[in-house]
């Protein structure tokens, strides 16, 4: 039994690689360690290098074929003679010679027919919004609500001073209002009651009442009584005995709660005793007037135009 015991193979002994061979054959490390964690520092792939080399090679190709390098006064222009701006000007100009066929039919269509002509009202709005935000927006918002405190009116509803046909609103926007740089301007000016000693305190403060009460706004009716025949003499020629104003001479309606500086006993008050004088400039000498035109049918079809 023992010689059979001593006759059998033994398994083989397990072998393990030794460590420092094993360290030798790994990629070797950048040398930095961070918390015990090294870095292998492994090559680039040759792939990725010649795609490196290529993009340095037209890196040098376009400084030498676009502008690229900036100057003293201006950049080098580079073989090809590229310019963004000479691009861009060759679109713009494109573009006007289309729009132009379109602008001189605004010029050659009556005010009042330019909106039986769909395509050409269409045309006219986008080109008359864009003019209004250049030019108009300031005043009478990007919206046209306008600004009640600054006395810019809005020009979303169908109140109008100077009135809000398609004709009346082009003459607005091309003289503008009580600019000395037109003769055509509209033209009014409301007497400083209080200021100029027209009516004493007492008496505005009738007639601010009065005022409210055509309105429907609240009021005391015992001094709106009272203010009724000052407003009869003073006010009555030009806003009308019922308060629907002119607008031939560009008098505010009063019968209604529209108002253009506020509709406040005080905001009132204020216009009565030293009047209000607002300026519109013209825009005959800053636009053509086919743009005048395009913008007097985009206010036009804001919501209030008559």
């Amino acid at each position: 039994m023992a010689e059979e015991t001593e006759n059998k193979v033994k398994p083989p002994s397990r072998q393990y690689p030794d460590p420092a061979k094993k360290i030798e054959q790994e990629v070797k490390t950048t040398g930095h360690s961070w918390d015990g964690i090294e870095e292998y520092d492994n090559p680039m792939p040759r792939w990725w290098v010649w795609i490196f080399i290529i993009t340095i090679v037209w890196s040098f190709g376009y400084w030498i074929a676009f502008p690229a390098w900036p100057g003293i006064q201006s950049a080098t222009s580079g073989l090809l003679g590229y310019s963004s701006r000479a691009n861009v000007a060759q679109e713009i100009a494109e573009f006007e010679e289309r729009n132009e066929v379109f602008f001189a039919q605004l010029n050659d269509t009556e005010l009042d027919e330019i909106r039986e002509d769909d395509e050409l009202m269409r045309f006219a709005v986008n080109a008359g919004g864009s003019v209004f935000a250049a030019q108009c927006s300031q005043c009478h918002g990007a919206g046209g609500a306008g600004v009640q405190a600054a006395g810019y009116p809005n020009l979303l509803n169908d109140d109008w001073l100077w009135g809000g046909t398609m004709e009346d609103i082009h003459q607005t926007i091309r003289y503008g209002i009580r600019n000395e740089d037109f003769l055509d301007a509209r033209w009014s000016e409301m007497p400083a009651f209080g200021r100029d000693g027209l009516l004493d305190d007492e008496e505005i403060d009738q007639v601010v009442h009065y005022v409210l009460s055509l309105s429907g706004s609240d009021h005391d009716a015992e001094l709106a009584a009272a203010g009724a025949e000052n407003y009869e003499i003073n006010c009555a020629s030009c806003h009308m005995d019922d308060g629907s104003g002119d607008y031939f001479i560009g008098a505010p309606a009063l019968n209604n709660q529209i108002w253009l500086y506020g509709g406040s006993f005080e905001a009132i008050r204020h216009s009565i005793y030293y009047s209000r004088f607002g300026v519109m400039p013209g825009f005959a000498e800053r636009l053509r007037e086919a743009e005048i035109r395009a913008v007097a049918a985009y206010v036009h079809q804001l919501g209030g135009g008559q």
